[in-house]
């Protein structure tokens, strides 16, 4: 990324991404069930704080200011180290997730942004109402959203990310600027398909659409153009899943 003084707001969930690996060798007399024994323990921001990682990684010197609830859940996933398969993950913290408490201070920051990236986990953290003030509050902005939303909030935000399940939850709804993320494939936008330039393998989707939502933040602030943008957020997000766990590119 070419550096520029960027300034970009993050507002959204956080959490803790853990991954143990395990060597699994035998099967448990007690159940049908494989035996994990622990070797390796990595922790990682994520949600809203993988997207701030990632901008960190790819530009720098970019100033980024993150709105998140105090309290963070934390994903722990336990994988076994040979073949990256996930056998179980436990989520704590989502119960108490306090709401986003609008100030004045949140609509400042808000004008304060190049471009606002809202990372919505549907935790409890942001509501419709919140959703709308931002988008409507933001001189650019895109929205990352897991719950069914309106058509009076998308009209707000410049741009949407969705994947193909949470497209399809949202079927029906228009709008210029929806992004369709598609894994492998690439990216949907504007009756196109923008494939991944450099298809890999496969080892670990986590936290690649948080990739894909910082890189074409950054591409975008720096071209304004709309493909380049998703074709380099393609090309990050396509790093991070041929490794293992929540990486940044």
């Amino acid at each position: 990324m070419k550096e520029k003084n960027l300034k970009i707001l993050v507002i959204g969930e956080s959490c803790t991404d853990k991954f143990v690996y395990c060597d699994i060798k035998r099967l448990s007399p007690e159940a049908p069930v494989p035996v994990l024994n622990p070797i390796e323990t990595t922790c990682n921001p994520g949600m809203a704080g993988n997207v701030v990682a990632n901008i960190q990684a790819l530009s720098p010197k970019t100033e980024v200011i993150c709105l998140h609830p105090e309290n963070k859940i934390t994903k722990t996933r336990y994988v076994d180290y040979k073949t990256n398969h996930m056998f179980i993950r436990v989520d704590r913290g989502e119960e108490d997730v306090n709401p986003l408490i609008w100030t004045p201070g949140i609509e400042d920051t808000i004008k304060w942004a190049d471009i606002v990236i809202v990372s919505d986990y549907n935790k409890g953290y942001l509501d419709n109402t919140n959703l709308w003030n931002i988008g409507h509050l933001s001189k650019l902005s895109i929205l990352d959203s897991k719950r069914k939303l309106t058509q009076d909030i998308l009209d707000k935000f410049s741009f949407i990310k969705l994947n193909e399940s949470e497209s399809r939850n949202n079927y029906g709804l228009k709008h210029s600027g929806l992004i369709i993320t598609l894994g492998s494939k690439g990216a949907y936008y504007n009756g196109e398909l923008i494939p991944q330039p450099n298809p890999q393998q496969t080892i670990d989707v986590s936290g690649a659409g948080d990739t894909f939502v910082a890189a074409f933040a950054l591409k975008f602030l720096e071209t304004i153009e709309e493909k380049a943008s998703i074709e380099y957020a393609n090309k990050m997000a396509g790093i991070v899943v041929s490794r293992r766990g929540v990486v940044t590119p």
